[in-house]
């Protein structure tokens, strides 16, 4: 199934928070006819624009096609927060990797955020970077467990911008009877996405990149001189790099059987006015512990912007907003009957470790895809990798590329059922409370 065309109309933003308070952007004309470049870039996301954009830098002839708008999937839908560390625990990377790769990965993650917010800066974006991400535990061992990973930061990583909240600060911050504590790290953020996806679609446009929109890729064909074409063009090249996330489809088997497509819900609620303060004392961004994670933040018109809800499939459900209005509601009860202003959709990517997936899935052709939710920052600086290893700078890329990630179980037929059942459990899971 092609995701490029399941739950959205053909050339258009979704009818998003975002899409209604975006900059304007005039379209970029799709490609025509058979050009040649340096490095054809696939999918015109954070990952795809970061990566034109350092390649321009760097003097590569670059072009970029995306099939609908530039960030049209994830990177103009998502909750737009800017989080510390890789999707994996510190504790996690160093029981995988050794303590000597965990610490490069996490310099890597502060890199990243360090990156999105000098992107904001160095091309003048009209984005704000608000500081302030907290976590809100349901139990006291989660309580415990975050305190604990804090004091790890501090001691191990020399990062002390966490602050440990008990029951009281939790409750003051969040506004909310569900938690019982938590941590607030102000070394984190969050941002309007897809402003900044437009914002790096100027600046890669600026440095030189040739962006074409509403071109959607049909082929990808590896070799000494890759060929990728569309419905009305091809592009010859040295060099691919496939950025589509989850909206790659078929284009590389080999990657599309270690990322797995899944959907996400948000809503945007009416200005809150004077109840703002009620829900986020400070203007923070906040994450739950669910498996299936509620996260949610303030819009700088003080509406509620909250992202949680599951489904299964691919197709999005017909009432987005009950689904998201159910976990809402259990975090704030207080706000039932607000009225919802605008619900949307989109798909994101995860591996089974939930780690990037960076390959090398034929010749000259470069991939990678799939921060599992933690994409705003780490997709950025994926594009800023990518752009090295095009230059010959492999380090980091390989860093990356030699974390395994196991291909899903099932096979094209029987992956996204065994998904299904799999998230099914953990849903139930946290639904017992268990």
């Amino acid at each position: 199934m092609n995701l490029l065309h399941v739950n959205d109309r053909p050339g258009q933003y979704p009818a998003s928070y975002y899409a209604a308070t975006r900059v304007e952007l005039a379209p970029f004309a799709p490609l025509q006819g058979d050009v040649t470049a340096d490095v054809c870039v696939v999918g015109g996301g954070y990952t795809g624009l970061s990566t034109a954009l350092h390649l321009a830098q760097r003097g590569y002839k670059t072009v970029l096609l995306e099939a609908h708008r530039v960030g049209f999937g994830a990177s103009g839908r998502n909750g737009g927060q800017v989080g510390s560390g890789q999707r994996q625990d510190q504790d996690w990377l160093e029981g995988k990797l050794g303590r000597e790769q965990a610490r490069r990965l996490w310099d890597l993650a502060e890199e990243s955020k360090s990156l999105v917010r000098s992107l904001i800066t160095d091309h003048a974006m009209p984005v704000r970077f608000h500081l302030g991400v907290a976590m809100a535990c349901y139990t006291q061992a989660e309580v415990r467990d975050a305190h604990a990973y804090a004091e790890k930061l501090a001691r191990d990583y020399d990062y002390t911008q966490i602050d440990t909240l008990d029951q009281s600060a939790i409750r003051h911050l969040i506004g909310s009877p569900a938690f019982v504590g938590g941590v607030l790290d102000r070394g984190a953020g969050h941002i309007h996405p897809l402003n900044f996806a437009i914002g790096l679609a100027q600046a890669a446009a600026a440095a030189g990149a040739t962006l074409h929109e509403g071109s959607e890729v049909l082929t990808v064909t590896p070799g000494p001189r890759p060929v990728v074409t569309t419905a009305k063009g091809r592009v010859t090249c040295a060099q691919v790099v496939l950025a589509g996330n989850g909206y790659l489809g078929g284009l590389s088997p080999k990657v599309s059987a270690r990322v797995m497509p899944i959907n996400n819900f948000i809503v945007a609620t009416e200005p809150l006015g004077d109840r703002a303060r009620e829900v986020l004392a400070e203007p923070v961004a906040a994450f739950d512990t669910k498996f299936v994670v509620n996260y949610w933040r303030l819009s700088e018109d003080n509406r509620l912007l909250f992202g949680g809800g599951e489904t299964y499939g691919y197709r999005f459900p017909r009432d987005i907003t009950a689904t998201v209005m159910a976990p809402l509601l259990k975090v704030y009860p207080a706000l039932k009957g607000v009225k919802v202003s605008h619900a949307w959709g989109g798909t994101l990517a995860i591996t089974t470790n939930r780690m990037p997936c960076f390959m090398t899935p034929g010749p000259n052709v470069l991939a990678a895809s799939s921060c599992s939710g933690h994409g705003v920052a780490l997709s950025t600086l994926a594009g800023k990798i990518l752009a090295e290893a095009v230059a010959g700078q492999q380090e980091r890329c390989d860093l990356y590329a030699t974390i395994p990630q196991l291909p899903f179980p099932g096979g094209a037929a029987l992956r996204a059922p065994l998904l299904t059942l799999a998230m099914t459990w953990y849903s139930l899971r946290d639904r017992l409370g268990v």
